[in-house]
C-alpha cells in the first residue's frame, strides 16, 4: 500500500514546507529546448540541496513577459505557482539595487 501524499507537492500555504535545511547550491544560465519551439530558449537553473535530497527549479524565459517554471528532483510534481514562489524565495540576491538611475546635471 502506497503512502498517502508521498508524491504530492508541498503544502500550498508555504512554498517550501516539507523541505528542511534548504541550500541554494548554484544558479546557472542554461540553454533550454522545448517541444513547442524550434529555437533554443534561455533559462536559469537553480540547484538546491535539502535533507530530503537534491533538486532544481528551472525558469524558462519563453519570451517577453512569459516565464515557465519546471521542477526536478525534490521539486518534481510541484505546480508552477509553487515553483515560482520557491524560486523567488531561494534565488541568490545581490546587495545592489536592480535598477539605478543616474541623476545628471
Amino acid at each position: 500500500m502506497a503512502e498517502s501524499g508521498s508524491n504530492a507537492g508541498p503544502d500550498p500555504a508555504t512554498p517550501l514546507s516539507g523541505l528542511t535545511n534548504l541550500r541554494a547550491a548554484a544558479l546557472e544560465r542554461s540553454p533550454i529546448r522545448t517541444r513547442e519551439s524550434r529555437v533554443t530558449l534561455s533559462g536559469w537553473q537553480l540547484s538546491v540541496e535539502s535533507d530530503q535530497g537534491k533538486g532544481a527549479i528551472v525558469l524558462v524565459e519563453a519570451g517577453p513577459g512569459k516565464a515557465r517554471y519546471r521542477g526536478e528532483g525534490v521539486f518534481l510534481g510541484w505546480t508552477e505557482e509553487q515553483l515560482r514562489e520557491a524560486y523567488e524565495s531561494l534565488r541568490p540576491r545581490t546587495s545592489e539595487s536592480p535598477l539605478e538611475t543616474q541623476q545628471l546635471g
